[in-house]
């Protein structure tokens, strides 16, 4: 029966996934089907801290982030919890030994949406590095399967790969994330306004990580490398659309 419950764990984030990520979920299916459900376990985690800072207004958002952190790290000491979105985590988190930094980092900048509405250049690095950059770290571990030399080799390309896509999705969502929710992730508009001039700026900013993340895509191993590369060519599309967009567009 446990066996069963894993079963339907699994299934629960892959359903999650499906539901909020299109771009992500044509990626995933790409992956080898040996690893498939731990990237569908590692985004229905990340996917549900994000929606309880982003969408869960009216409610005491610290405290369901509290309750969602102390779930998690009760799972991990019983192996098993009646959440099927942490249970499936929980269990990939030891199958691949992914480092509790990589959830603590991710938490925390969880934990600054909720009360940072404005970021330096410092803080939206570490912003970044705990939204997006430990994600791809954290896919880095299964994709490797624990080939510690193979994960601290690529470990720079996947970070850059994370940044690339927090940011592009950033500038799509400015209305949204300004207008609605108060937080201004570009530290250059709180200084200038959104024009062409800012606009190229943070683009040449995120195609630089293009660049970079690319080399590393083509090194990963073979379960990986098309679903990573499918992901990658979906979201430079998307970044390219964006550079052709109006201001009025973002």
């Amino acid at each position: 029966m446990v066996k069963l419950f894993q079963d339907v764990s699994f299934k629960t984030s892959r359903l999650v996934t499906s539901t909020y990520s299109t771009s992500f979920t044509i990626g995933v299916r790409c992956l080898d089907s040996q690893i498939r459900d731990a990237v569908y376990s590692i985004y229905g985690f990340v996917r549900l801290a994000d929606e309880i800072v982003d969408s869960f207004h009216g409610y005491d958002q610290q405290e369901l982030l509290e309750l969602f952190e102390q779930e998690y790290y009760l799972s991990m000491e019983k192996g098993i919890s009646l959440n099927p979105v942490l249970n499936s985590f929980q269990h990939t988190v030891k199958r691949y030994n992914i480092d509790d930094t990589l959830v603590q980092a991710f938490l925390q900048s969880m934990y600054s949406d909720l009360h940072q509405h404005h970021f330096t250049e410092k803080e939206i690095g570490e912003y970044i590095h705990g939204s997006a950059e430990v994600v791809g770290l954290m896919c880095l571990k299964v994709f490797v399967d624990g080939d510690e030399y193979k994960y601290n080799r690529l470990k720079p390309y996947a970070m850059r790969l994370g940044a690339a896509f927090q940011k592009i999705n950033f500038l799509r969502n400015l209305k949204h994330d300004t207008g609605l929710l108060h937080r201004t992730y570009f530290p250059i508009l709180a200084k200038e306004p959104l024009n062409e001039e800012t606009k190229q700026l943070i683009l040449n900013d995120i195609f630089e990580d293009y660049e970079f993340a690319e080399k590393g895509i083509l090194q990963l191993p073979d379960c990986a490398r098309l679903g990573v590369y499918t992901a990658y060519l979906y979201y430079r599309s998307l970044t390219r659309k964006s550079s052709r967009l109006k201001r009025s567009g973002c």
